[in-house]
């Protein structure tokens, strides 16, 4: 009686993870288009098993609205342009 209890406790705790874990896809809505030159950090995350693509984030800051993070589509053409040109930003060293 007492190891079925322990394996429903511990069922239980990895249902709890489980669905903890769901809260890492960020990404559910995709974000506007941007300007590069407002573009001051971006992140790239891997797919995770509950995200379906990969997790392009991206902050952005403009005299209006100060700091703001977004979320991009990683299909997009204009988000494909956005991480090469950020590459070879980052490789000149600025």
């Amino acid at each position: 009686m007492k190891l079925l209890t322990a394996a429903l406790l511990l069922l239980f705790i990895a249902m709890c993870l489980a669905s903890a874990e769901g809260v890492k896809c960020k990404c559910s809505r995709k974000g506007p288009k941007i300007r590069f030159s407002n573009v001051r950090k971006l992140e790239i995350k891997p797919r995770y098993p509950f995200c379906v693509e990969e997790m392009i984030i991206v902050t952005l800051w403009t005299r209006v609205r100060g700091e703001q993070q977004h979320c991009l589509n990683p299909k997009r053409q204009s988000t494909v342009r956005l991480l090469k040109w950020y590459r070879v930003w980052k490789e000149k060293g600025r």
